[in-house]
């Protein structure tokens, strides 16, 4: 894979002019953007960053984070609370993103999204009002272990970290969940998977590949 160094004040407004000119793959008015790695890459605040480059290009988008939508303390730690296999494939409640997030906004859909659905503190579901997408509109989901699950992305985006890296920058109450990423590296294989990858290495000089999903796009200088 050829990586390209970039920085974020280039790769930011660049990543948002790709979103702004991607098409949707079913017909529908509304673009769905994965932004797919661990908490330690920040792909909550790329979001963060992408909504106001699209917002000052006239487009409006809605962040969703996949930390609102894990499933009830009962079910993630039925296995115990530092589980692995349990953290990949038992977290994240995959049929609530479906019909709270995605369904509404298909062709025809009502268009508004829930913004999350359960506090993982609080372990009681969130009763956040649901956030109207305009068309033209763009969502911005992000969160790990965002890829293989069919979800009907326009757009993928996957920030990586080598395992090196991610044990670095991941705190060491957390380090338990490591091996959950090397699964989903192996299974998935999220950075030949993904339209674009953001190398995270070191969160001060990123670096990108640009060519998996149109190898004709390339981010002006």
């Amino acid at each position: 894979m050829s990586w390209e160094p970039v920085t974020w004040e280039r790769l930011v407004p660049a990543l948002a002019e790709r979103i702004a000119g991607t098409g949707t793959a079913d017909g529908g008015t509304r673009v769905r953007v994965a932004l797919d790695g661990a908490p330690a890459a920040g792909p909550d605040v790329l979001a963060g960053r992408l909504a106001e480059e699209l917002r000052l290009r006239g487009r409006p988008s809605v962040t969703v984070g996949t930390r609102g939508f894990l499933r009830p303390a009962s079910l993630r730690y039925e296995f115990g609370k530092q589980d692995a296999d349990a953290y990949y494939d038992g977290w994240q409640d995959t049929s609530a993103l479906w019909r709270e997030v995605f369904n509404p906004l298909d062709p025809g859909g009502s268009g508004t999204v829930l913004p999350d659905l359960w506090d993982p503190v609080t372990d009681r579901a969130t009763r956040s009002p649901r956030v109207p997408l305009e068309p033209g509109g763009v969502l911005l989901l992000h969160g790990p272990f965002l890829l293989g699950h069919w979800f009907p992305f326009d757009l993928t985006v996957h920030l990586r970290l080598t395992p090196a890296a991610l044990a670095r920058r991941t705190a060491p109450t957390d380090h338990w969940t490591l091996p959950a990423y090397t699964r989903y590296t192996t299974e998935t294989t999220p950075e030949s998977t993904a339209d674009i990858t953001i190398r995270t290495d070191n969160p001060h000089h990123p670096a990108w590949n640009f060519g998996q999903g149109e190898g004709s796009w390339r981010p002006q200088p």
